[in-house]
């Protein structure tokens, strides 16, 4: 073993250590990075045995290139110099951020192999993806529903996957895609290797682990729905109306010169955004509505520090990887509490200590509670002078949301009915449809007769 010992006597393992090839290594080594993180060095050496892995750890931890190392390793043992190349290794991802972001840590970490990548999402022209599948790659990066256009087509062959990564599992569910997952699944070879990382552990992940899981190692390097222990968190307690002055007040007096702040709605980012900019203050939005190409143009102006502020949605945000991004802002708490947990993971990565900030207002107050019972944490709040919450304002009525209706179903796929007695019940019917008839159906004599009979009581 080559482990360093620090002063206090404590062995530092480095990525040597780990049985990754040489390539890698020296790669890994440029990035600037010795040693593994503590999700790296346990999950590598379980990877590199073929053993199927079951992670929790927040984001940040290092978690993308704790399974793209390995696989790399593996697939560049017996990698083709010439011919097709069917796909070896599939990584499903919820978002295109975050699928971007993969393929990125793919080709920078497997530079010096003879491996080939590429990334696939919806948002943008199917046909260059097709022409770029038909040469063939090694290693696939896929949204769900942008994969399974391309299986309809028959434009990608997944008979050949020997590894399966499902990264971000617990939002890819909580997006509504295991339909499509448990579709893709039916696609692949049931010998392989599979990976599943999350961030939180619900009852839906470890039903979907115990469906496609054969014997899995169990790695988890933070307790279970916790925040990174470098996220300095904080609640500043204001009115709804004051939240958006408040926030060019916390960027421009702290000097923030890098934020990303978190809405729940499209709507709401964009306005946000805009006040920001009437401020003085840079800011651009990216949600589900913005073009691919114009999310893509927000990120590289946030990264590059053309704009100071990133106004987004969860949706949105899930693939923002900066490693040194100070400051995350929750304008708005979100519905979800583990989602916060997701929102404050963009800050603090990689080790490196930042700074959660919550706008809190009165009709979020039971919002609150509810994380800070999910992370088992009091939270600290603060009042800043000149924003006092108002005492006089009470919660706004909580609004039924706008849309289709919706019903449960019970055991015989009906709709529950109120109850009401025998003759009222007909009544009712007989004498709402007398009322609310439809042009051209003629009410029967039996009806009419009753109809007549209820009437003259």
């Amino acid at each position: 073993m080559s482990c360093l010992r620090e002063n206090s006597g404590i062995f530092i393992m480095l990525f040597k250590d780990l049985g990754l090839a040489p390539e890698l290594v020296d790669t890994v080594t440029e990035q600037g990075y010795t040693s593994p993180t503590p999700i790296q060095s346990q999950a590598i050496p379980v990877i590199l045995k073929g053993k199927d892995i079951l992670g929790g750890a927040q984001t940040g931890t290092g978690k993308t290139a704790g399974f793209t190392l390995p696989m790399l390793h593996l697939l560049s043992r017996n990698a083709k110099s010439d011919g097709p190349r069917p796909v070896r290794a599939l990584i499903l991802v919820p978002t295109r951020e975050l699928a971007a972001q993969v393929n990125e840590s793919i080709r920078t970490y497997g530079k010096n192999l003879s491996l080939k990548s590429a990334v696939i999402f919806g948002g943008v022209k199917i046909e260059p993806q097709i022409r770029m599948l038909r040469h063939g790659v090694d290693l696939l990066v896929a949204t769900p529903g942008r994969l399974l256009d391309h299986a309809n087509q028959k434009t990608v062959d997944l008979s050949s996957v020997k590894i399966l990564v499902l990264d971000e599992a617990d939002r890819m569910l909580d997006m509504g895609f295991i339909h499509d997952v448990r579709r893709i699944l039916k696609l692949l070879p049931k010998k392989r290797q599979n990976l599943l990382f999350s961030a939180t552990f619900s009852t839906k992940i470890k039903n979907l682990a115990d469906s496609i899981l054969n014997s899995p190692v169990l790695i988890e390097v933070a307790r279970r729905n916790t925040p990174a222990e470098q996220v300095a968190q904080v609640i500043y307690n204001v009115d709804r109306e004051r939240k958006a002055e408040l926030l060019s007040h916390l960027i421009t007096s702290q000097d923030w010169q890098q934020v990303l702040v978190f809405t729940r709605t499209k709507h709401g980012a964009n306005r946000l955004a805009e006040k920001l900019d009437k401020d003085g203050i840079k800011a651009s939005a990216m949600h589900g509505n913005k073009s691919q190409a114009a999310r893509t143009k927000a990120l590289g102006n946030f990264k590059d520090g053309s704009i100071r502020v990133l106004v987004a949605t969860d949706i949105a945000a899930r693939g923002i990887d900066i490693d040194q991004l100070p400051y995350v802002v929750n304008f708005e708490l979100p519905n979800v509490a583990e989602d916060y947990v997701h929102r404050i993971g963009r800050t603090a990565r990689a080790g490196r200590e930042g700074e959660a900030v919550s706008l809190v207002c009165v009709d979020e107050e039971k919002l609150l509670l509810g994380i800070e019972r999910l992370i088992k944490k009091d939270l600290s709040r603060k009042v800043i002078p000149g924003f006092e919450p108002d005492p006089s304002i009470k919660p706004e009525p909580i609004r039924k949301p706008r849309g289709p209706r919706t019903f449960e179903k019970t055991n015989n796929s009906k709709r529950q009915q109120p109850q009401h007695s025998k003759r009222a019940s007909g009544t009712r019917r007989n004498f709402n449809s007398s009322q609310k008839s439809k042009p051209g159906k003629q009410e029967n004599q039996k009806s009419r007769s009753k109809r007549q009979r209820w009437q003259s009581k």
